[in-house]
């Protein structure tokens, strides 16, 4: 007799194996063609909206770790908000324009950019970014991202480009934009004016130098033979000197040395004398800074005074607390010279080089030069001491390359006339973590006025137009709108190709001297002002959108990028920020927690891991991390997120595997009906349910992943389906004990599977297709399970949860039994309790205990009886093994007397002859 055919066995044509890999791009095809995404917004409609906006990744190569796991975190979160019920669009966007793009066209060496017009090359950067947003959506696509990827917004289109352009207008309207010349962030190897978000820092090597600036006129201050010494580390900005700063309240002490008369601060005299090498000097006079105020020094070079000057600027953290000050080469410089009036000099150009403003020099590249300074310093004898020190210095993020402070005019947006209102909305935005608020509160209560202009071909143009008579700037509400209107029919690239009648309504003069011909302005705006208008170009503009957006989530980078300008071009134009709250992640680091290079060959590629473990292991990683701290991806730590995949796969297999001939509608037992176990299992699931939903909630993504895993491994495998696989697999397919074990899965089965749908979309929709009576064609359709607090009885779960504690240490008697060849399954042991009183009490409530230990036969002993030699021993209760009386059941494997009892069936035990009778007899 062939008794395994009578066994209710996993029976599910659900696979084993995930093969995602292969299975995700076919079950991407199936959404593609259904159109889950339009399907989900129409189940959605009319439901309280939930608006993540997202953060334009740029349009250049293919996407790398940090792209999929910003893009898998907001794809997790518009899930389960889709999932909560509300209607959560999502509109992937993408940023075209900037220097990166026209570099690569630029080195590609298809193209000869000097023989070609910016039309021309503008239309090549053009095809090369649509490209890359194409190349990109697919990998994002491939990463199971559900969004609308039919109508994505991009930087480039001429919608987006229009919006943009009213932005600017509605700034200038507001006062907020001007053109001026002051100091700007300027990349030589880019040959543009940078913002702060486009600056990052690297280590470089400088020449720090003390210099002595002879007095020519003390003022009766300081004698006429003494010199102001001052200390750079930018021996190249000294052409551009045009004074010195003191601090008004700090002592100048004038010193005598080696026969020669110096000034510097009496707070960093010690240290400046050990760095220059003075080992003995004399303290002549001190002097308040206030006292020194217009005394005038010769330039160490050239035939011009230099003016010494006060200011709070100055500090006693380094050199000398004197300032060489150069108004063309720094912010601090230029405010204090505009104070004085000493004027602007600015001599080096858009490259780097030396101008003719600077005779010795011209033609020379600004490092170069600042040696060729240091040697000219040397042979004058004004050159104190120069030493080589590392330090950390801005560099273009672009380029790599070091950026200098240069004097250029350039248009501004004047962060002072709304920073307060900008800090007044910060406090108003939710922030995660919360040091967020603290982050972009400081770098906008400290940054300068928005540089928005650059020298670049590939952008949107800034709309301002020069009288050709009187060169005033001519921007006004009819401009902007006349510029917007013909952007939106034609693109940007209108601005280059036509003249500037056809750029301005009919009839424009100037309003100062009314002449009627014009230029039109020459730069680009800042890439940033391109991202940072999304929240107008598109939340504004589309209508399944609204502004503000609810949430913005990027790293932790874009407090100087896109929150940044978003904030400033939402709060210029609204008067309120466009975002309630910001999410942000920290860096991915490699498995030694080290930064990923290419160079250092330690990169993990996000599409390389789709096709060899599938979207869903690396999008399991991506719940697995705590994204908000920099994080750690390595091919052992993916091996890893594979086998809990595994275990949580095997889970959802086993629970559609025991639901063979269950009818949910027909079967399903009422929880007033079940058993203690069945009830408590009830009761943890919910518990599971309560803390996820809390946990996606918060954005917590890791505590999600580790309580379904831990209710998938522990307290679902490990307990409950360990406990009931007997009933399920050797119990009558109607039995009703049989029935509410499968109801309590079919609960636990709808309740994971919808749960685990916004981290493993893929999987849960490949298991929904297999659960009997589910009627939404897809999980993505479905609503968040409900927590049922009715079945919540906080004396059943104390009571349940002793008992465990106690099923541990049985466990961990059986498996010292097994280890000792005592015993070899644990259905071949017999279990003696010998409990203390309160334990004994416990186990008197409880029923069928050889089930719930899953052994064949259980002796509680009555509290106080001699515990035999040898048991082990817990806190309240000794446990001895032994081998359990009778014979094993060939059936269900349960060793008992009753074997051998019935002659149809002498191999089974009572139970499993009554079973199979009925089985072959009905």
């Amino acid at each position: 007799m062939d008794y395994g055919k009578t066994l209710n066995l996993l029976q599910t044509e659900f696979p084993m194996r995930g093969n995602l890999p292969q299975a995700e791009p076919k079950m991407q095809e199936q959404w593609e063609a259904e159109d889950i995404y339009a399907k989900v917004q129409e189940s959605r409609k009319g439901r309280t909206k939930f608006i993540l906006h997202d953060g334009p990744p740029y349009a250049n190569g293919d996407i790398h770790i940090g792209h999929a796991l910003n893009k898998v975190l907001k794809d997790v979160i518009v899930r389960f908000k889709t999932l909560q019920g509300f209607d959560a669009p999502y509109v992937p966007g993408w940023d075209t324009h900037g220097l990166p793009i026209e570099q690569v066209i630029t080195n590609s060496g298809k193209v000869d950019r000097k023989k070609m017009t910016i039309p021309e090359f503008r239309e090549y950067c053009k095809e090369y970014a649509l490209q890359s947003v194409e190349k990109q959506k697919s990998q994002f696509k491939r990463l199971g991202i559900r969004g609308d990827w039919n109508s994505p917004y991009i930087t480039l289109q001429p919608d987006y480009e229009a919006n943009q352009i009213r932005v600017f207008g509605n700034m200038v309207q507001k006062g907020y934009i001007y053109k001026g010349l002051k100091p700007v962030y300027w990349s030589p190897s880019s040959e543009s004016a940078l913002a702060e978000a486009e600056i990052e820092y690297k280590e470089k090597t400088s020449t720090s130098i003390y210099v002595a600036f002879p007095v020519k006129d003390g003022k009766g201050k300081l004698p006429q033979d003494a010199a102001i010494v001052i200390w750079t580390t930018t021996a190249w900005t000294l052409p551009a000197n045009l004074g010195v700063s003191l601090h008004p309240e700090f002592e100048y002490a004038v010193i005598q040395t080696g026969g020669k008369k110096y000034v510097l601060a009496q707070g960093l005299l010690a240290s400046a004398a050990k760095e220059i090498g003075w080992s003995e000097y004399e303290i002549l006079s001190t002097v308040k800074g206030s006292e020194l105020e217009y005394v005038t020094c010769q330039h160490p070079f050239y035939d011009r005074e230099s003016l010494v000057m006060v200011g709070e600027h100055v500090t006693l953290e380094a050199g000398t607390g004197c300032v060489h000050t150069a108004p063309g080469h720094g912010e601090d410089d230029f405010a204090i010279g505009q104070r004085y009036n000493i004027g602007v000099l600015c001599p080096v150009d858009d490259q780097g080089h030396f101008t003719a403003e600077a005779p010795g020099y011209e033609g020379v590249f600004y490092e170069k030069g600042g040696k060729q300074i240091i040697e000219k310093l040397q042979e004058s004898g004004l050159l104190l001491k120069a030493t080589d020190i590392q330090h950390q210095y801005a560099h273009d993020w672009r380029t790599k390359k070091p950026v200098i402070y240069r004097a250029t005019e350039q248009w501004f947006a004047s962060i002072d006339k709304f920073r307060q209102e900008m800090l007044d909305e910060i406090k108003q935005v939710k922030w995660t973590p919360e040091w967020g608020e603290v982050r972009l509160h400081n770098m906008i209560a400290d940054r300068g006025d928005w540089c928005i202009s650059r020298q670049r071909a590939w952008g949107v143009p800034i709309p301002i137009f020069y009288c050709r008579s009187c060169n005033e700037p001519l921007v006004n509400e009819q401009t902007i709108e006349h510029v917007a209107q013909l952007f939106e029919k034609e693109g940007s690239n209108a601005w280059f190709i036509k003249e500037e009648k056809d750029l301005l309504p009919a009839g424009t003069h100037c309003a100062k001297c009314g002449h009627g011909e014009f230029r039109k302005e020459t730069d680009i705006m800042d890439v940033w002002f391109d991202s940072g208008s999304s929240h107008m170009a598109v939340l504004e503009a589309r209508p399944e959108l609204q502004w503000p957006a609810d949430l913005y989530l990027e790293g932790s980078d874009q407090y100087r990028g896109w929150f940044n300008s978003s904030l400033i071009t939402g709060v210029a134009t609204k008067e309120k920020s466009p975002y309630k709250e910001i999410l942000s992640h920290g860096f991915t680091l490699d498995g030694e927690g080290r930064k990923m290079s290419k160079s250092i060959g330690n990169t993990i590629d996000p599409n390389a891991v789709c096709g060899k473990l599938g979207a869903d292991i690396l999008r399991l990683w991506v719940s697995s991390v705590d994204y908000q701290s920099d994080h750690r991806i390595s091919d052992n730590i993916l091996n890893q997120t594979t086998e809990v995949y595994r275990k949580i796969r095997n889970t959802l297999r086993f629970l559609l595997g025991n639901l063979s001939q269950f009818d949910p509608a027909a079967d399903r037992v009422a929880p007033e009906n079940l058993s203690e176990l069945d009830r408590y299992a009830l009761i943890r699931l919910n518990r599971m349910i309560e803390k996820v939903v809390k946990a996606y909630e918060a954005y917590e993504f890791h505590v999600v992943y580790q309580t379904i895993h831990h209710f998938c491994a522990v307290e679902m495998s490990s307990f409950y389906l360990d406990i009931i696989k007997d009933r399920l697999y050797a119990n009558e397919a109607h039995d009703p004990a049989r029935k509410a074990s499968q109801s309590v899965l079919y609960a636990a089965l709808i309740g994971i599977t919808k749960l685990i749908s916004p981290i493993l979309p893929h999987t849960a929709d490949e298991v929904w297709k297999y659960i009997p009576g589910v009627e939404l064609s897809s999980v993505q359709l479905a609503e968040l399970p409900e927590v049922d607090t009715s079945l919540f009885n906080e004396h059943l779960e104390t009571k349940w949860n002793s008992f465990l504690s106690i099923r541990d240490e049985v466990l961990k008697a059986l498996e010292e039994a097994r280890k000792e060849k005592v015993i070899g399954n644990s259905l071949g042991a017999a279990v003696h309790l010998y409990p203390n009183e309160a334990t004994s009490s416990l186990l008197a409530e409880l029923s069928q205990l050889d089930q719930l230990f899953i052994v064949s036969a259980v002796v509680v002993h009555p509290a106080g009886t001699d515990v035999p030699e040898g048991a082990y021993q817990a806190k309240d209760v000794a446990i001895a093994i032994a081998v359990a009386e009778g014979e094993k059941c060939e059936r269900c494997w349960i060793v008992t007397p009753e074997v051998g009892q019935s002659k149809e069936y002498p191999s089974l035990c009572k139970r499993c002859n009554d079973v199979v009778s009925e089985h072959y007899h009905a």
